[in-house]
This record gives structure tokens, sequence and C-alpha cells, in this order.
């Protein structure tokens, strides 16, 4: 086999598993991210179904993005290296994807502390007024 045609075996692997750990991670992460959003915007149950629907499809975007432009390589000139070239690619992708989730929940962490902090305040007496 020439190492062309391997590199397009691992291409074709890595573009298969790419895509497949994509629709597993959106839909696991649709499912419970689903959870925490309703906490989150628990005042605004719309607003958690449809800020849910469109990280899933973000996360479709970016993670079918990155994991085709950092697709390109050397050819591989035995199997081992096809091998250890899908593993890297795909370790990459992974650790990368994995810290810009943690990115997104440090985003809805905050959300829902300051969501919180404004629940905490006592409320107006009934003769207050407010400055606008």
């Amino acid at each position: 086999m020439t190492p062309q045609e391997m590199l397009i075996g691992a291409y074709l692997v890595y573009g298969m598993v790419s895509i497949g750990l994509t629709l597993v991670l959106a839909r696991t992460l649709f499912r419970n991210g689903a959870v925490f959003l309703h906490d989150v915007f628990a005042r605004r149950e719309g607003m958690a179904e449809a800020v849910n629907r469109l990280l899933v499809i973000g996360f479709y975007m970016l993670n079918l993005g990155y994991a085709f432009l950092i697709l390109r390589s050397n050819p591989a000139t035995d199997t081992l290296g096809a091998v250890e070239l899908l593993v890297e690619k795909l370790g990459v992708l992974l650790v990368s994807l994995g810290a810009i989730h943690f990115v997104n929940m440090l985003v809805f962490w905050r959300i829902r502390r300051q969501e919180q902090l404004e629940d905490d305040r006592p409320p107006l007496p009934h003769d207050a007024v407010i400055a606008a």
C-alpha cells in the first residue's frame, strides 16, 4: 500500500470517527445541557430551549469545521504512522473541544450565579421610587 493510499484510509477513518463522535457528543450535550440551561434560565423557559438548540448547532459547526481544518498532514510511510496520525488528530480535536466546552460552562455558570444574586436581593418596599 502506498503512503498516499494509507493517508486516504486514515482520512476516511478520521472522518467517520469525527462525525460519529460529533453526533454522539451533540446528543449527550443537548440532553444533559437542557437540565442545566433550564436551571440557568429558570424564569425564561423558552430561552433555555432556544439557547440549547443554538449551542448544539454551534457545536456541530465548530466540531466538524475544526475536525476538517486539522485533517491535512504529511503522508504516513507505514500503517503504524497512519494509526499514529489518526490518533494524534483525534486527540487534538477532543482536547480542543473539551477546552471550549469548559469555557462555555464557565459562561453559563456566571450567568446562573448572576441570576441567583438577583434572586437574593430583598424586595423593594411598596412606596419605593426607582430612579430611571
